[in-house]
């Protein structure tokens, strides 16, 4: 079932939202960022990442979304992967990145962020948390 404007018979598709996430590493560890109030999961751990805004392209989103939550200007590296679940509708894409310039400081989003090594990570928000983590290790034993 799809919502249908009576007057013109128009369909409403109500599309999922696409949202960025940065993968960024320096040393063995990744950056995480807590999740401040008024987010879901608070007080968890999860990538600094955000929603790409219309006509915006997704690169420069999770560029942007790198910047505005932890300071750091970083270059868009290779893509993880693509991250979907049933019911849920956001749609994430996730970016690790090529190269950082700066140290990390909590903002927008976040009450603080850390480096962790990716074998000893804290709670995290989502499940798909885990996975991210999972494909990127993955990618980098595939390249020996």
């Amino acid at each position: 079932m799809r919502p249908v404007c009576g007057a013109c018979g128009l369909v409403a598709y109500l599309d999922p939202k696409l949202a960025v996430a940065v993968l960024i590493a320096r040393d063995g560890r990744v950056l995480l960022g807590k999740r401040g109030p008024g987010t879901r999961e608070p007080g968890k751990w999860s990538f600094p990442a955000g929603f790409v805004e219309r006509g915006e392209r997704v690169e420069h989103a999770a560029a942007r979304e790198a910047r505005e939550e932890t300071g750091l200007d970083v270059v868009i590296g290779e893509l993880v992967g693509l991250y979907s679940s049933d019911g849920e509708p956001v749609v994430l894409a996730v970016y690790a990145v090529g190269a950082v310039t700066g140290e990390p400081v909590a903002g927008d989003d976040l009450t603080e962020v850390g480096w962790f090594p990716a074998t000893a990570l804290p709670e995290l928000a989502f499940p798909r948390d885990r996975r991210i983590m999972a494909a990127w290790l993955a990618s980098r034993e595939d390249r020996g």
